[in-house]
């Protein structure tokens, strides 16, 4: 039942970090959205750092998981790696999935590289995609001159790109279109390619 209840919260935090972002998502929204007391989110959770870690170690988790699927297929090339991966972050950020944390938030900043779950996620997807990226500069598909560290966060940037939200809210697009040209600007630039 704990366990059950604790899913539940977690399941609504990320929607409205997703909805919301960190700064206007409220622990009142969060015990009303699940039907508990607030003082019952207490007891699971200690703080508003603590929800949004928990959030985060959830899509970790599942990025994980479809790192863990992609290296299992052999017949893809590092870049389609990379590609495959970022598509899939891209789409969990336009179905509402991804939560929205700020840049800059001291407490939360401080809560998180406290977190040892969110932290022993996040090092060992960076350390997949850094094996990912240094293959694919190594077999050509991807520029050597960058630093791993640049195209790694690059790629991490299109988990919280806001032009998905924007293209999205546009409501001239379908999801696929959005997730098709973010990913090619992301991967061929956005200079005219010869015909």
């Amino acid at each position: 039942m704990l366990r059950v209840r604790e899913d539940a919260i977690v399941t609504a935090v990320n929607r409205l970090l997703a909805e919301k972002g960190y700064d206007l998502m409220t622990v009142d929204e969060v015990a009303a959205e699940v039907g508990i007391a607030k003082a019952s989110l207490y007891k699971h959770f200690a703080s508003k750092e603590t929800l949004a870690g928990a959030a985060m170690v959830r899509v970790l988790d599942r990025a994980l998981a479809q790192a863990e699927t992609l290296a299992a297929d052999a017949a893809l090339a590092p870049i389609d790696r990379l590609r495959a991966m970022t598509r899939w972050t891209m789409g969990v950020q336009l179905a509402g999935e991804m939560p929205t944390l700020p840049a800059q938030n001291s407490a939360l900043r401080t809560a998180l590289m406290a977190n040892r779950a969110y932290l022993d996620r996040l090092f060992a997807l960076s350390d997949r995609l850094g094996a990912w990226i240094e293959a694919a500069q190594a077999d050509g598909g991807l520029d050597r001159a960058l630093p791993t560290e640049v195209v790694l966060y690059t790629l991490f940037a299109r988990a919280c790109d806001p032009v998905l939200g924007l293209l999205k809210a546009g409501g001239q697009h379908s999801d696929a279109q959005i997730v098709d040209w973010v990913l090619r600007s992301c991967f061929d630039g956005l200079t005219a390619r010869p015909a």
